[in-house]
């Protein structure tokens, strides 16, 4: 179980992670841009399912094999780095497309591999959780919930703040620049992924 101290700094530190820009909260804001709050409130279970997946696998890897497979962090970079490049691409040429009914669907598919290619997830498993979280089935199972518990809320905050640009209700913020502008954030995550995996080749 984890102590009071060491469960009020995994809280913290979860929820200022969480609230940050990302891949992830780029496309659940640009979700309810699109779609609207009711149609895209369920890609939190994806972003969820993400991220349970991405921390425990790597978490378990940290913990018990990071020693023999030094190659791997540096595979997984360049995997997320590609795959948020291709998202950023997409979305910067499908912003002149708003607001029009035919413009793609941000799915659970892509949502879901975006979470699980999320640099976060490496962030959460190697400094935000606990360490005894990969090494007790109680620890975990704690964690997990009170992450599941912060998850939910801040990610549809952001399906909300879409859902608001798309609405007019925020006059001031151009839905298509606000995508390019989420493009551009993508994109600075994938050249922040590439730089990575060159300094550390």
């Amino acid at each position: 179980m984890l102590s009071t101290s060491s469960a009020m700094l995994f809280v913290l530190g979860t929820v200022v992670i969480l609230i940050m820009p990302g891949p992830t909260n780029t496309l659940l804001a640009a979700a309810g841009l699109r779609q609207g709050v009711r149609r895209s409130a369920r890609l939190t279970a994806a972003e969820l399912v993400g991220y349970l997946v991405s921390i425990s696998i790597w978490g378990h890897f940290l913990v018990h094999v990071a020693h023999s497979l030094t190659w791997l962090p540096m595979l997984v970079r360049i995997a997320s780095s590609l795959y948020i490049a291709y998202l950023a691409v997409r979305m910067w040429r499908t912003a002149v497309a708003l607001p029009s009914s035919t413009q793609q669907v941000i799915g659970m598919r892509t949502l879901l591999v975006a979470t699980l290619l999320n640099p976060k997830g490496i962030l959460f498993a190697s400094a935000i959780f606990p360490a005894v979280a990969f090494a007790s089935f109680p620890a975990y199972l704690e964690a997990m919930t009170l992450f599941t518990l912060m998850l939910i809320p801040i990610g549809l905050a952001w399906v909300a703040f879409g859902a608001a640009l798309g609405s007019g209700r925020l006059v001031w913020l151009s839905p298509a620049r606000v995508q390019r502008a989420a493009s551009i954030v993508l994109g600075t995550f994938s050249l922040w992924l590439t730089w990575t995996v060159v300094h550390l080749a």
